[in-house]
């Protein structure tokens, strides 16, 4: 007797019938949720492919993805061919969507002004006992890209890499940078050390080109900017 092709894994179907050449030949979007699915588990059971065991379980949750996301292991395991492994990779494909969505709907802060930067940035300076050095990467339209902190010093001060600060812009393909460090005595006033530093980056800002907008000096109580006060 002829075998039929339901009682076989993924890779005994008609290459036509196979999700994962689909994706590879024509691309993800055209694949059905049940298809994609199918990859997942990788084969059904002895009655059903792995895209028809796909689209049952697609069905009993309302043919609805945040739906199919609610259901526990043990609930998945209920339908015959889907054993441990097979439940925990869908309920971590269907997480990994969640988590993704969640991602792209955070909005990305606009700086428009030194108040837009203290307020992006006071959070992560509040009751800090030492110092540190951060770095805002800004793409052509100000929308932040990233915060990352360059250093991290003493009660008197930290130090600064211009490499570094640049290194990390040119990978983030920033357009523009800010720079922002905090002064745990409460003392809004710069130093001389921080006027230099500020020259010395502007100055390779300049090289790179990748102009440096503004640096604030941030205390629990307000800031300073450099570019309002006309030294930068």
């Amino acid at each position: 007797m002829e075998e039929n092709k339901h009682s076989f894994g993924i890779k005994s179907w008609a290459e036509e019938d196979r999700p994962r050449e689909k994706l590879l030949s024509k691309g993800r979007h055209v694949l059905t949720e049940a298809e994609l699915i199918a990859i997942l588990i990788g084969s059904g059971n002895r009655n059903e492919t792995a895209v028809e065991l796909s689209k049952r379980i697609l069905s009993g949750s309302g043919n609805n993805l945040n739906e199919l996301g609610k259901l526990s292991v043990a609930e998945l395991m209920k339908y015959k061919g889907i054993g441990e492994a097979k439940a925990i990779s869908i309920i971590a494909a269907l997480e990994l969507g969640r988590r993704r969505k969640e991602s792209e709907a955070i909005k990305r802060d606009k700086i428009i002004s030194s108040r837009d930067v203290f307020e992006t940035m006071k959070s992560k300076f509040l009751d800090l006992p030492h110092e540190e050095f951060w770095l805002l990467m800004l793409n052509r339209a100000n929308l932040v890209i990233k915060k990352e902190i360059i250093s991290r010093g003493g009660v008197s001060g930290t130090v600064v890499d211009n490499k570094l600060i640049f290194k990390t812009a040119i990978e983030q393909h920033a357009c523009t940078i800010i720079i922002c460090h905090n002064h745990p005595s409460g003392n809004l006033q710069p130093s001389d050390a921080d006027v230099k530093i500020t020259k010395s980056i502007k100055e390779a800002g300049k090289i790179m080109e990748i102009p440096l907008a503004d640096h604030l000096i941030i205390t629990d109580s307000g800031y300073y900017s450099f570019a309002d006060e006309g030294i930068l």
